[in-house]
């Protein structure tokens, strides 16, 4: 058992492939004098998959009883910090860090992506609370470009999942070869006019290229319905697949030729296994990834109204395109474990 506690504090315990991926990367990279006591939506769900002291992040009473027990507060990866998708998000973690601050807790802003904030009290917040921390890193440009106006400079690195370690996932070579993992999410530029053109243009894909396909929600209680939707009209092989632990979901890419995806994790995760990578962004944190990685693929509103366009593209860069190089890989994993210096001082 470890001599210091942390609280981890990230969008724990939801589901969501992505935010599993950064909270194991997160504990692959604790020392191991640390303690680690996990906000979760899920505690249970979280112990039976990490072992680890959890808390339900929704209890007041809870929360505060772990701040009394801990020395140290940790924001654990990810879009914490951002008003678009809502304001609540920016006032419950901010509000946590804060208070943690205020009862003499060490906090650290561990792997953040920071923004977009486009209300005045949210970027007033996260100035604050990030000028109360002990240490911060940051995993884009933008993001570093953003706190060093505000006279903080933090630790830059590639998203800490590039360095999480993967493992296999259980029957994926009974499926049969070669195989194309396909991560869609709902979202509102994703019209209705659009999925089905995308539909389409797999069905189209798949007929050429004798593909399986194999659909990932990362994210099930958001995802999985769309899954399903794309799935019934796929008349080739195809597989829903929603692993156990977020080793394994990125443990499913050593076994795939080419990802074409929304998520940034799921990008990530293929790319890191050097599996070829065309993505759909509807996020800035998505292109930002295409920019650095050199991505084909489209922002949402500049998909093709044309199934045949599409599929020519996928065809295309399925036959012609490239993963990383092996190189690159290493050099991004080696300096995504750059944010485990944060987690070196204790």
């Amino acid at each position: 058992m470890g001599d210091v506690r942390a609280i981890l504090c990230g969008y724990y315990g939801k589901g969501n492939g992505g935010d599993e991926a950064l909270l194991a990367s997160l504990l692959q990279m604790l020392p191991s004098q640390v303690q680690p006591i996990v906000l979760s939506g899920n505690p249970q769900a979280t112990y039976d998959r990490y072992g680890v002291i959890t808390c339900d992040r929704n209890s007041a009473f809870r929360v505060l009883e772990a701040m009394g027990e801990s020395e140290y507060f940790i924001w654990g990866g990810g879009s914490l910090m951002q008003d678009t998708t809502s304001w609540r998000s920016p006032l419950y973690y901010g509000g946590l860090m804060g208070l943690a601050q205020q009862r003499g807790l060490k906090t650290i802003a561990w792997a953040q992506g920071i923004g977009p904030l486009k209300r005045s009290f949210t970027r007033w917040l996260t100035r604050q609370t990030l000028l109360g921390c002990v240490g911060v890193s940051v995993r884009d440009k933008a993001s570093a470009q953003l706190l060093q106006q505000w006279q903080i400079n933090p630790l830059l690195a590639p998203d800490p999942v590039w360095a999480l370690t993967p493992q296999p996932y259980p029957g994926l070579g009974d499926i049969h070869a070669p195989r194309v993992a396909v991560i869609l999410r709902p979202h509102p530029r994703l019209t209705r006019q659009r999925l089905n053109h995308l539909t389409q243009a797999l069905i189209s894909f798949q007929k050429a290229t004798d593909t399986s396909l194999l659909l990932l929600p990362f994210h099930p209680a958001q995802d999985l319905e769309m899954a399903e939707a794309v799935a019934q009209q796929l008349p080739g092989i195809h597989s829903i697949l929603t692993p156990d632990t977020p080793q394994q979901l990125m443990g499913i890419f050593d076994g795939v030729e080419m990802a074409i995806g929304m998520r940034l994790h799921g990008l990530i995760m293929a790319a890191s296994q050097q599996c070829r990578c065309f993505a759909l962004s509807y996020d800035p944190k998505v292109s930002q990834l295409m920019e650095d990685l050199d991505l084909p693929g489209w922002e949402l509103e500049e998909i093709p109204d044309d199934p045949n366009v599409i599929s020519k593209a996928w065809l295309d860069y399925y036959a012609n395109g490239l993963p990383l190089e092996v190189a690159q890989i290493e050099s991004l994993r080696d300096r995504a474990a750059l944010h485990g210096e944060l987690l070196n001082n204790w």
